[in-house]
């Protein structure tokens, strides 16, 4: 960037010099909209995108800066110490410049905002370098009558005392009334215009010197100076100057004392109006814009030498409008006091307080006044608003505006492509607002408030609309974030910062779409919100849906997941207080209930697709987890279920055809898994999964009778959540899942022995009508009570998932292929044995859910080794790293001839994905209280740590979640959702447990 400067305009880049007093200015430019031709000119070399630069050593921040929040990120900076126009040991300015120069780079070190600093040698214009080591003589004494030609003697006639005194009065002047942002711009190659101007009246005070690097005598200046523009109403001349020479003798070296050339002298005038300026010739007023005036100046006498300042003020209506609108900003913060105007004609909606009418808000509004990334925007016929020559903003609402802000703000980054749409259009304006007046209700008068906000925005001064816009949407968020917390729960409320940003997770997640992505709750459901649909004017539910993640599974068929909605449900809504939410989402896919499972693929009940075996069982985890959470939550097995498929076979049902109490559809739930699952999914094909084979569009579960363990699967199809199915014909692995998990999986056996330990319990208590399942055994029907099912799976599980030290464990049915000891195996019964000893992360789900399955010595071994081997920074790698076929990172461009890799088979092979790390921290505090006081301490100790590598991400993403999973130790992966639901509640989850 500096080389273009210098290659460009040498010139130029000299008085770039000035600012530092040395040549090495490769950091003396920041990214800030400031300094004139010189980067400009270099910018049109093909080196920058900035539109400009200020100069930071110079002090202060850019004229238009963004308010900082009273804590605010670092950023990279150099500390203000002090400016010099000239320090004792540099070289003295007149040797290399001349005499005409010194007032000039005097007036330019001035207007600095921090510490300025000179020698008096400079100021008395003394010849040559006085050597602090060799000098022996004394300055001259002052003497305010003293004349010219005095030896000895020096007053204000001297040098250039004059024009410094007064430059330092400016100086302490504008330091004192705030005045503390700085715009540079050189006007041409003599000429720097430097403006100080303060944030809260917008007055500014601009410099303008004309420097004279060579001596006029000797170097020819054209006599034609260009005109300046400046923004607003000139009040005054604060004063104008010029070097001028004398007849009072010629400069002979004193021998006695420090003497000065007395051959020059200031002439200076102070606080006069521009029709007496001897240095302007005119000023006309001109219309830059429909809401901005400009002083066009044309000079007459500014020679080299010259000095002239101008105070500013805006245009009387301009400065009106801004008094107006920080007064409405005064309901954000105390900061926008100084410079505010009543506004007795403020529209009616400006007249209550944005809290008010943000109170009225739901938490479904919220996801839309916040967030809503592309996807969703486009579902509602809109889309996020796009910043020309630049990108598309992550969120339609206010977040993804902050996100993009936040990181400007911070370098007070005027020059970046956001700031220069502001500056040249109201379009991101209207957006902001009209997104939200076309919504109506509630959410129409949160885009009134900012309709009427913008009213005055928009007739500022350009300049000021990105400062102010910030300032706008920075006071509407935080009220946002205000009354979405408070209808949060005491958990949320209470919590620390981390919990607060988790939770609104759950808003960025939960929403309604213009088509209601769940299938309709029975008609007889209490509570239920409905709403007019625009299209057919008839009344339609319109539940909250979860996203499974943004920005690839947020809106149509892809958005809601059965399997994803209910890992998360419990951190994302019951925690967050969200309840009523939660069960019209636990109703919903109850009545989509088919062959005993819960859908993974939603597609609105209608078009579901039964292929997972695990949905169905975190499910009736969230239900336990509803009835222990909830006030009065066993309620909820009382409520109605409208049931699309009453039987397996019949066609989708309407609303209210067939309803039956939640506990019926539990029991069916369960019975049917007892009798055994065995069905081929319908539209079995391409066109459901293009990539399946034949044989893996069977569906098959069980519970092992032996066991208690719920099985299935086979090695064509996936039936949990490590779900890759090959891709790449390439590669051969086209059709074969990568982790088909078929047999016992450890999750599935510990979400079930949960289930049926719950069961026994509700039993108990009256709040369930069933005790056992019925079975055929030898063709005959059995009883199977839940007490039973229960001790069997606790019987068992150890036995045939602990991988012991002993090799001659009698357990131990491939002792050949054990290969870690002390682990818990990934599944019994694989297809292929070597699958079960695989070291995944997926046991300590089970130990969450029903600790009483593991011995705590043993547990703890297990966690020590998972900790060592899988625990990644941000996530759990979801295979042992000692493992053949690990991998850990995910590309699913990548089509090549490697059987493991290709098209991102290695997906649940390696890479670290989030989720699970809030199971593996659980089970961690849970068996350290067993262990002992020490073993917790230290296990809290490794809890925090590892979440504060989550909040450091969550804090610097610009979509403000957690991602799906990172390549491995944590680095970034390009095919991973941004922000993913149980991701960000599972962490909420530990934070819960703590």
């Amino acid at each position: 960037m500096l080389d273009a400067a210098r290659a460009v305009r040498p010139d130029l880049y000299a008085v770039a010099e000035l600012f530092t007093g040395s040549e090495d200015l490769d950091n003396v430019f920041v990214n800030r909209l400031g300094i004139g031709s010189l980067i400009r000119e270099a910018m049109s070399a093909g080196d920058s995108h900035e539109e400009g630069r200020l100069v930071y050593r110079y002090g202060g921040e850019p004229v238009g800066a963004f308010v900082q929040p009273s804590l605010r990120p670092q950023v990279p900076s150099i500390a203000h110490a002090m400016f010099l126009d000239v320090t004792h040991d540099n070289e003295c300015p007149i040797q290399i410049r001349s005499p005409y120069d010194s007032l000039p780079s005097a007036a330019i070190v001035s207007m600095a905002c921090c510490a300025i600093g000179s020698t008096r040698g400079y100021d008395e214009l003394v010849p040559h370098q006085i050597s602090v080591v060799k000098e022996e003589r004394h300055y001259t004494k002052w003497n305010p009558e003293a004349e010219a030609e005095a030896a000895g003697e020096v007053s204000l006639e001297s040098g250039i005392i004059a024009g410094k005194v007064a430059l330092c009065r400016l100086h302490q002047e504008l330091a004192a009334k705030g005045f503390i942002q700085v715009y540079v711009d050189q006007v041409d190659e003599d000429i720097v215009a430097v403006t100080r101007h303060c944030p809260s009246t917008h007055q500014s005070v601009v410099a303008v010197s004309r420097t004279a690097f060579h001596n006029p005598k000797t170097h020819h200046y054209r006599d034609e100076v260009p005109p300046m523009f400046i923004p607003g109403k000139i009040e005054e001349v604060v004063l104008e100057a010029r070097t001028v020479e004398r007849h009072a003798g010629v400069y002979t070296k004193d021998e006695k004392c420090i003497n000065g050339m007395p051959e020059y002298t200031v002439e200076i005038t102070e606080h006069i109006q521009l029709k007496d300026s001897r240095i302007v010739k005119q000023a006309e007023v001109t219309s830059k814009g429909p809401n901005e005036f400009v002083q066009e100046i044309v000079f007459e006498r500014l020679t080299p030498g010259s000095v002239i300042a101008f105070r500013v003020s805006l245009d009387p209506k301009a400065q009106e409008l801004v008094g107006v609108l920080r007064n409405h900003l005064i309901q954000f913060s105390p900061h926008y006091k100084s410079g505010s105007l009543p506004d007795s004609d403020a529209p009616a909606i400006l007249k209550k307080p944005l809290k008010s009418i943000m109170s009225r808000l739901t938490l479904a509004d919220m996801n839309v006044l916040l967030f809503r990334c592309d996807a969703e925007e486009q579902e509602d016929g809109g889309g996020c608003y796009t910043v020309p020559s630049w990108v598309a903003l992550k969120y339609g609402g206010l977040q993804g505006f902050l996100s993009v802000m936040a990181d400007i703000r911070a370098k007070n980054d005027l020059g970046h492509p956001f700031c220069d749409n502001l500056r040249q259009g109201d379009w991101m304006i209207d957006y902001v607002s009209n997104r939200l007046l076309s919504r109506g209700g509630p959410l129409g008068q949160v885009g009134e408030w900012f309709q009427a906000m913008f009213g005055y925005l928009k007739h500022i001064p350009r300049y000021l609309i990105p400062c102010y816009f910030d300032a706008i949407l920075v006071g509407a968020y935080t009220t946002a974030l205000d009354a979405t917390f408070d209808n949060m729960s005491n958990f949320v409320q209470t919590g620390s910062t981390f919990v607060k940003l988790l939770a609104l997770g759950s808003v960025q997640m939960c929403g309604v779409g213009r088509k209601p992505a769940l299938p309709p709750l029975s008609p007889d459901l209490e509570d239920v919100p409905y709403r007019l649909n625009d299209s057919t004017g008839k009344k339609e539910q319109c539940c909250v849906s979860l996203a499974a993640g943004l920005p690839h599974f947020s809106s149509g068929i892809f958005r809601c997941w059965g399997r994803d909605t209910f890992i998360a449900l419990r951190g994302l809504m019951l925690l967050t207080g969200q309840h009523l939410d939660a069960r019209n989402i636990i109703l919903a896919f109850a009545g989509t209930l088919r062959h005993g499972l819960i859908p993974n693929l939603l597609g609105e009940g209608t078009h579901a697709r039964f292929n997972c075996r695990d949905a169905v069982w975190w499910w009736l985890q969230c239900i336990q987890d509803y009835c222990r959470l909830v006030p009065d939550g066993t309620d909820i097995l009382q409520c109605p279920v409208s049931r699309i498929y009453p039987t397996d076979c019949t066609k989708p049902q309407e609303p209210g055809v067939e309803d039956q109490p939640l506990y019926e559809v539990i029991q069916e739930a369960m019975q049917r898994h007892a009798e055994g699952i065995q069905f081929r999914e319908r539209n079995a094909g391409p066109q459901i999964d293009r990539n399946m084979q034949d044989e893996g569009f069977n569906v098959v579960v069980n519970v092992d009778p032996e066991t208690g363990f719920v099985s299935g699967g086979n090695k064509f199809n996936c039936g949990t959540w490590m779900d890759k199915m090959g891709e790449s014909e390439k590669a051969g692995n086209k059709g074969i899942p990568a982790t088909p998990r078929d047999g016992a999986a450890v999750e599935i056996v510990g979400l079930s022995k949960s289930a049926v330990r719950w069961l026994v319990d509700l039993y108990e208590e009256g709040l369930f009508p069933y005790a056992e399942v019925t079975v055929q055994r030898d063709d005959v029907e059995v009883s199977w009570s839940y007490d039973e099912w229960n001790d069997l799976i606790q019987q068992n599980f150890e036995k045939m998932f602990y991988v012991s030290h002993d090799p001659k464990d009698p357990n131990e049915k491939h002792p050949d292929l054990v290969h870690k000891r002390g682990i818990y195996k990934d599944s019994y019964g694989a297809s292929s044995p070597w699958c079960d000893y695989q070291l995944r992360p997926n046991f300590t789900i089970a130990m969450v859910v029903a600790p009483e399955l593991f011995t705590t010595k043993r547990a703890w071994e297990a966690l020590e080794i998972a900790e060592k081997k899988l625990l990644g920074p941000l996530g759990m790698k979801t295979l042992d790293p000692d493992d053949m076929v690990y991998c850990g990172v995910y590309d699913n461009a990548l089509d090549n001839d490697n059987y493991n890799t290709a098209k991102g088979f290695n997906y649940h092979q390696g890479p670290e994905w989030l989720w699970p790390v809030g199971y593996f921290l659980r089970a961690k505090l849970h068996f350290a209280k067993m262990i002992g006081q020490e073993a917790y301490d230290e296990t809290v100790y490794l809890v925090k740590n590892v979440l504060s590598r989550h909040y450091v991400h969550l804090e610097r993403s610009s979509w403000k979640g957690l991602p799906e999973l990172t390549n491995e130790n944590g680095q970034y992966c390009p095919f991973s959702c941004e922000s993913q639901a149980w991701s960000i509640a599972t962490v909420l989850e530990v934070l819960h447990d703590l």
